[in-house]
């Protein structure tokens, strides 16, 4: 009787656990900017694909699982996360697979495989007015969105 009624809570535990976790490292402490949103955040894949100078805020890292994640929800938490220190803008650094035959070996054993993703936050003065305008009519999804993936 008890484990049917620890059943509905351990499944909405399960459910409340994020794909992605992403963490961030400042790299200048003395640096305050204010906060954006992910829309006003611009991914680069390379340094030199950034077109002016720009500083660097943070050292983001994420991690999901294979499974229950893909790089789209990897991409967007790093957004947020680089929003949130003032960013407007990542430069990409790397997100690692699990080769095929791996893939294949724990799908035999039902093993979770990360993904790992690894990039740099980048504050772009001459972008700003791009970031605010991105950012203008933003809405936040709610909590239960984020989570539960309504």
């Amino acid at each position: 009787m008890k484990v049917c009624a620890l059943l509905p809570i351990a499944v909405a535990a399960l459910a409340c656990y994020p794909r992605v976790t992403t963490n961030v490292t400042p790299l200048d402490p003395s640096l305050h900017l204010a906060k954006t949103c992910s829309d006003g955040v611009k991914l680069y894949t390379a340094p030199d694909r950034v077109e002016h100078p720009y500083r660097e805020v943070a050292l983001i890292n994420s991690k999901g699982q294979l499974n229950g994640s893909d790089e789209s929800d990897m991409l967007l938490s790093m957004r947020e996360e680089a929003a949130a220190s003032g960013a407007n803008g990542i430069i990409l650094a790397q997100i690692e697979e699990p080769t095929p035959i791996t893939k294949v070996a724990a799908g035999v054993g039902e093993v979770t495989l990360p993904r790992v993703g690894k990039a740099t936050a980048i504050y772009v003065a001459a972008d700003s007015s791009n970031s605010v305008a991105a950012c203008a009519h933003y809405k936040r999804p709610s909590w239960l969105r984020r989570h539960l993936w309504l």
